[in-house]
């Protein structure tokens, strides 16, 4: 337990160098600090709490939420409307007859944490990926040149350093840019196949739960269906077989409240809406870079964005001699130097470069 939440701290960090972007960071850091987080609020719900109460005659109370709980509750789908007291107990509790009367179990609130802790370690893969391809070259290049008190001496070594780097490197980065390319396809790749995951784990409930829960709200009173109701029943039903005295079977009916579906409803709509949101800004992040790879004019733009106190001819002096992968690190190296520097390191470097093509 303390080891997750030392993780977790971790992700807290601010990183000395920047090696991706904010959409990158919105998978590994904000979406694995809320689905950890999730699965430790529902753990302490499931196994420090009371995860289940069931009501039934002749039954002790605590065999029958012990049984209910490993083998699942169930509602009854065509009860889930009705006037509460009147027609039905609750909504999905209500009398059925086996085999003319739909019954759908819940079996699912036994793995929800670690479901959950599951879903966090997926969205720390492409992380993991990167910072292993990575290998540490962006912080290697930025030699503490992110530090606005720096030693000329110091500064002049490293910034040679730099450019030399580059003007003997030049053309041999694109399988460095393409493998970050690979891990940004990844995320998206990963939450939209997380929001089938949760589809196919909830039942086909999740994939229109939050659009749900917003038509919910506007339907009329007698009309409504509650969609948590019917994906969290916070009350439902169990049924327990036992042998009678003469040796017969005996059946009872009981009532199960699950206050732990209290917190799994809310969980599971922030998270639709979270994954939606993601995903959306994933697919537009997707586009853009397929811009960026294509249009050697923005990555021009976005250069001389990224270092506007440079001249003009030199940024794109570079941008002229720059491939992707090329263009890609010297970006990277723009979010990491300070400004004073990467000018001088941009007109250096075009220097640099417009002398290795006159010799």
């Amino acid at each position: 337990m303390f080891d997750v939440f030392g993780s977790v701290k971790g992700l807290l960090k601010i990183d000395a160098v920047c090696i991706d972007n904010n959409i990158f960071r919105l998978h590994y850091k904000a979406t694995v600090i809320i689905l950890i987080a999730f699965s430790l609020l529902v753990t302490s719900r499931q196994y420090i709490g009371d995860p289940i109460d069931c009501i039934v005659d002749e039954i002790p109370l605590n065999v029958m939420d012990t049984y209910c709980w490993i083998y699942s509750t169930f509602t009854i789908p065509n009860r889930l409307t009705g006037r509460v007291g009147q027609d039905i107990v609750q909504p999905g509790v209500a009398s059925h007859v086996d085999g003319k009367d739909e019954v759908k179990y819940h079996k699912y609130y036994q793995w929800v944490c670690f479901v959950l802790f599951f879903q966090a370690m997926l969205f720390y893969v492409p992380r993991y990926l990167w910072k292993t391809w990575e290998g540490g070259r962006i912080r290697m290049l930025v030699l503490d040149l992110n530090c606005p008190i720096v030693s000329d001496d110091c500064k002049k070594d490293r910034k040679k350093l730099l450019v030399d780097y580059f003007a003997v490197n030049l053309h041999m980065q694109n399988f460095y840019a393409f493998r970050f390319f690979i891990c940004e396809v990844l995320n998206f790749i990963n939450v939209v196949g997380q929001i089938f995951f949760m589809d196919f784990f909830l039942d086909g409930e999740f994939s229109t739960y939050g659009s749900d829960v917003l038509k919910f709200t506007e339907l009329e009173p007698e009309e409504r269906e509650d969609p948590m109701s019917r994906v969290f029943p916070k009350v439902t039903k169990c049924t327990f077989h036992k042998y009678g005295p003469s040796g017969s079977v005996q059946k009872f009916d009981g009532l199960c409240v699950l206050p732990l579906n209290i917190v799994n409803e809310k969980i599971y709509v922030f998270l639709w809406f979270w994954f939606v949101f993601l995903s959306v800004l994933s697919g537009i992040s997707l586009i853009y870079r397929c811009f960026v790879i294509l249009g050697p004019k923005l990555r021009l733009y976005l250069l001389r964005a990224k270092c506007r106190i440079a001249a003009s001819e030199q940024v794109e002096t570079i941008a002229n001699k720059c491939e992707i992968g090329d263009w890609f690190v010297l970006y990277q190296l723009g979010k990491n130097i300070d400004p004073l520097i990467f000018k001088e390191v941009i007109s250096d470097l075009s220097k640099k470069l417009e002398g290795k093509e006159t010799v």
